[in-house]
């Protein structure tokens, strides 16, 4: 049923109900959401089929042997000792063409935990193929990037990572879609968010990303 796997931050409570309803699919659910507004429509297109996230270890084809419950059991040992991060300076900002939740204060708890995890992990991805490797240096990589891209098979990864829960696609007018993102994270940004559990996901046949398995910290 899936093609390939990660491990994602993925929200519940309030931010996960908001996540979901703005960009039109519920991850934990494996729903879609009828998105009425077309702004929004359009501006969450292209990370719909991801789900509201942020990102651990990015998606992944299984090595072979590996199985998903290999993944989730290595995942299960790590959260034992990891424990949660408050996210207190959650704030929206422009990173490149897109737009997204970041937390500049918590990033090096975060990433931390996302290093942990890309390494021990590393042992269940099988390598990348010649399209999927083209793919990435389509962007244009550094020299430091293209490093972490041939170890740990993505580009931002250890010291070029930066936690982000991604609300859009690339955007042409950044003023107009600062304020509909002002107004959309208002009620939300309310509530305290927390980094406590990692997920499992996996995508399907269509692209879409489902929470497989939630593993809570500390447990």
């Amino acid at each position: 049923m899936f093609s390939r796997f990660a491990v994602y931050v993925v929200p519940d409570g309030v931010w996960g109900d908001f996540g979901a309803a703005w960009l039109g699919w519920d991850t934990r659910a494996g729903m879609p959401i009828e998105i009425a507004d077309p702004l929004q429509n359009e501006l969450t297109a292209r990370p719909r089929k991801y789900g509201f996230h942020g990102t651990i270890k990015p998606p992944f084809r299984l090595a072979d042997g590996a199985t998903v419950e290999d993944v989730s059991a290595g995942l299960r040992d790590l959260c034992a000792s990891f424990a949660s991060v408050p996210m207190t300076s959650l704030q929206l900002a422009q990173i490149g063409p897109f737009f997204a939740m970041v937390v500049p204060d918590e990033n090096a708890a975060i990433g931390a935990v996302a290093a942990e995890c890309v390494q021990k992990l590393d042992v269940f991805r099988a390598p990348l193929n010649e399209k999927e490797l083209a793919r990435r240096r389509a962007s244009k990589l550094t020299d430091r990037q293209e490093e972490l891209l041939a170890a740990w098979g993505y580009p931002y990864v250890l010291d070029e990572f930066r936690f982000h829960l991604t609300l859009t696609g690339p955007v042409d007018a950044p003023e107009t879609v600062t304020t509909r993102l002002r107004e959309a994270t208002a009620i939300p940004l309310q509530t305290p968010l927390s980094l406590d559990s990692l997920c499992v996901a996996g995508e399907d046949e269509a692209g879409r990303f489902h929470v497989i398995d939630r593993i809570p910290f500390g447990a």
